[in-house]
């Protein structure tokens, strides 16, 4: 009789390898995308609050702050850094019209 314990050990290892390599990395890219997509959207949605909160010229530190804040609310905390480069992209596409804000739909508090 033919002994085949070493096949199925060998087979085993290299499905693990196939597994470590490939399948796991794939998994967290796939995450890490969907995240990073999400961020995004939290990003604009209060760059657009904020756009209809504070209104006038000159309120750009006190936006900012409103999003700093609004994403802590939400659990998301960036680096400084990270965090000014997606308000200020987010900010690029309100103002071309990539997001859009209806200031009719603003409800009074």
């Amino acid at each position: 009789m033919f002994d085949i314990t070493n096949i199925i050990e060998a087979a085993a290892a290299l499905i693990a390898a196939v597994i470590t390599c490939f399948v796991i990395p794939y998994i967290k890219s796939k995450t890490t995308a969907q995240q990073q997509a999400q961020i995004n959207g939290w990003v604009k949605i209060a760059v657009a609050a904020a756009e209809q909160v504070f209104t006038g010229s000159k309120r750009g530190a006190e936006k900012k702050q409103y999003v700093i804040d609004f994403l802590k609310e939400h659990g998301i905390t960036l680096d400084e850094a990270r965090v000014y480069a997606l308000i200020e992209a987010a900010v690029y596409d309100l103002n071309n019209g990539f997001i859009t804000v209806d200031s009719s739909a603003a409800v009074e508090q």
